[in-house]
């Protein structure tokens, strides 16, 4: 049996699309951070001039969560296999293309 250095459902070359974190959603529980396999997130907390643009429901759900939040910080090692999205329980990551250069 050989291992791919890839999952299956990678299709895309790193830099081709990226994980974009909806801060009104985010609940900083780590599932996405748990299951990418390119180490794309790390869980943080959200800064307090980010917090202040958030709706009032954001800020009472960040402030419940002590403001943690997933951030991509390797964002350009994602492949777009959507592992991410899909382990996501507030569904609060979209992958998003790139803009070409």
């Amino acid at each position: 049996m050989t291992v791919s250095s890839q999952p299956a459902d990678c299709k895309q070359e790193p830099g081709v699309f990226m994980p974009v974190v909806n801060r009104e959603k985010c609940e900083g529980k780590a599932e996405c951070a748990a299951v990418c396999p390119y180490n794309v997130f790390d869980i943080g907390i959200l800064p307090a001039d980010e917090r202040a643009a958030l709706s009032f429901i954001g800020r009472l759900k960040g402030a419940a969560h002590d403001w943690k939040q997933a951030f991509p910080v390797r964002a350009e090692a994602c492949h777009a296999c959507a592992e991410c999205v899909a382990a996501c329980p507030e569904k609060a990551i979209t992958l998003r293309r790139v803009a070409a250069a």
